[in-house]
């Protein structure tokens, strides 16, 4: 049986990533800053919280990442948190540069002095890119990064600590660069969680007002959640320490993405959506895709899904965790 952390395991990819490797009989153990603020719904959701270990520990000093390690003896450690919100990192860039670098600057210290072959996965991010030319798409692993958000440059430094750890100091450090993966356990600050969580609302008759967004011009390369969180356990199953690209492969405009959810629920996008200025990012990435072959040729990483596919399986999950949160409220007793 291997063991396995997960920092960030309250988040999308934290929760996916605990179920995926307790179905492969791994230990799995989870990482928090503060059991007060910890959010275990998406574990509930899965129906996993039994049958996973949390631990309240500071992830950004050495000393305690030490002692966690010193008690777990892990295997494998997924580094998954991070303050990933883009447009709040253009808010909080301190808070953003200080917790996204030196957290991942502590456990590389930390596995160089406790135990060096403990595998170390990265969770890196398409914002390292930055704004690009056109003649640079599709993106591949060894292109040169310009982000253009704090949470770009933090997650870019952090980056090249795991390559500088890995070559200084032969760790299996690894970095897999995830592009926008979706899915019903998304944030709620993030745009396609928010417009699929919006519009299935409406189609269930839960709510009727309209939403707010931003730019609807901007193009990304969309993928299944849950179909990334293979990639990342085969990034740290491979023979040797590298770093990958984990996308679709496909480009799709968010007012395309929009069409098509409304076209499924038969709703009127004018009614429902209004593009709001204010909500704009003060420096935009305009289009970006990338070229997933070396995931899928080195790690036999196979996903198919179209942009089609994937918004109808957005929603039909979005349908079933909405169903699900409205079990979850507490029952009001009338007074009578």
């Amino acid at each position: 049986m291997k063991t396995a952390i997960i920092t960030g395991i309250g988040g999308q990819d934290g929760a996916y990533l605990a179920a995926y490797l307790l179905e492969l009989d791994y230990r799995v153990y989870g990482l928090t800053r503060s059991m007060d603020t910890f959010q275990n719904f998406r574990l509930k959701y899965l129906d996993i919280l039994d049958k996973v270990e949390i631990i309240e520990t500071n992830v950004i000093t050495k000393s305690s990442l030490i002692a966690v390690l010193e008690k777990i003896q892990p295997d494998e450690i997924y580094n998954l948190a991070a303050q990933s919100s883009v447009g709040l990192s253009f808010h909080l860039p301190f808070e953003t540069i200080e917790f996204n670098i030196l957290s991942v600057l502590a456990w590389l210290e930390a596995i160089a002095e406790v135990n060096p072959k403990i595998r170390f996965y990265q969770a890196s991010s398409s914002e390292m890119f930055g704004n690009i030319s056109r003649d640079k798409l599709p993106l591949k692993e060894n292109l040169y990064f310009h982000p253009a958000s704090p949470y770009g440059i933090s997650k870019a430094t952090a980056h090249w600590m795991v390559i500088n750890y890995r070559e200084s100091k032969n760790l299996f450090a690894t970095n897999g660069i995830l592009f926008n993966h979706e899915s019903c356990l998304r944030g709620p600050s993030y745009v396609v969680k928010k417009i699929i969580n919006h519009l299935t609302r409406i189609k269930l008759g839960l709510i009727h007002h309209e939403l707010k967004i931003g730019n609807v011009e901007i193009s990304r390369d969309w993928g299944y959640a849950p179909m990334y969180i293979d990639a990342m356990h085969k990034i740290l199953q491979y023979e040797i320490a590298e770093d990958f690209l984990i996308c679709s492969g496909n480009m799709m405009s968010l007012s395309q993405l929009i069409d098509l959810v409304c076209n499924q629920l038969d709703l009127e996008r004018s009614q429902y959506l209004r593009s709001d200025p204010a909500l704009f990012r003060p420096n935009e990435l305009v289009e970006m895709y990338g070229d997933p072959s070396k995931a899928k040729k080195q790690l036999e990483w196979n996903y198919q899904l179209s942009n089609i596919d994937l918004v109808d399986r957005l929603i039909r999950d979005e349908i079933n965790f909405i169903q699900w949160e409205l079990t979850q409220q507490p029952k009001v007793e009338t007074i009578r």
